[in-house]
């Protein structure tokens, strides 16, 4: 089941986070700041039996939405959840008549960036020294149309 994230939600965001991305997790203030002050924030979470399986944070901005953190639990992995979340994340967007959608993900992340293909996202450029360790990222970018006016 996907659901928005609510405050309550924060200790087991940040349990998953470090899970995911046990190298350079965003920390408890980042998830508290998403949930509790930026108001372009939209975070869901994949939930089974009480435990979250994975998560996504979506900024909506005018006419452009961007994936600012998604992750997956590694050993909820290869179940598809990563495809609810990013389908999830695109139909949101759409809803709000967003034009585009863009993330970043690490060159070396070929398994992400598959997925990120097969759901049309191009890529857009390079983002050089992006991540913390100063590996680089592709900034993706999916067209979605927005509305017309």
């Amino acid at each position: 089941m996907i659901r928005r994230c609510i405050a309550a939600d924060l200790a087991c965001l940040t349990q998953a986070e470090q899970l995911c991305f046990p190298d350079d997790p965003w920390k408890e203030d980042n998830y508290r700041y998403e949930l509790n002050s930026n108001p372009y924030a939209n975070l869901y979470m994949v939930e089974e039996n009480g435990q979250i399986c994975g998560y996504v944070d979506l900024w909506i901005t005018f006419e452009t939405a961007q994936i600012a953190n998604i992750g997956v639990v590694p050993e909820h992995r290869r179940k598809q959840i990563g495809e609810k979340l990013l389908k999830h994340a695109i139909s949101e967007a759409q809803l709000q008549g967003c034009e585009t959608i863009t993330l970043e993900v690490r060159v070396s992340n070929e398994p992400a960036i598959c997925l990120y293909e097969k759901f049309g996202f191009i890529n857009a450029g390079r983002r050089r020294n992006y991540y913390e360790n100063g590996e680089d990222a592709w900034l993706m970018v999916k067209p979605l149309g927005g509305t017309d006016l």
